[in-house]
């Protein structure tokens, strides 16, 4: 959900939900939930999104680091603005803004606004 708030939206705290979830408490009150593997499909970077644009290659091998489970080696912030998720596979080029944080959020609130 966007902010509705006169303050500028930032995470109060971000914690792990288990193996597979992200948590982030914002200041406006909101919990949003995320699995590991959404934020990594959703991956902002410019390679990730031209991959997500492109024909499935139904002969493409797999790579070694595609064969293990997915995890998150480093979060850290950008400024004051964004976050970069240095992944299991090496993976490190996409900057994750507040808003777009916000905007992929996966709790049962968010899920149903989005499919209103």
């Amino acid at each position: 959900m966007p902010n509705e708030g006169s303050a500028p939206l930032h995470p109060v705290t971000l914690s792990k939900e288990g193996p597979d979830r992200l948590v982030i408490k914002w200041n406006d009150g909101h919990r949003s939930i995320y699995t590991w593997k959404h934020l990594r499909d959703h991956c902002p970077c410019a390679g990730c999104r031209e991959e997500r644009v492109k024909p499935a290659d139904p002969f493409r091998i797999l790579s070694p680091t595609e064969l293990v489970p997915l995890a998150v080696a480093a979060m850290t912030p950008v400024g004051h603005y964004a976050y970069k998720i240095t992944w299991s596979d090496g993976h490190d080029t996409g900057i994750y803004t507040l808003e777009n944080l916000r905007g992929l959020c996966q709790c049962p609130e968010c899920a149903e606004h989005k499919t209103n």
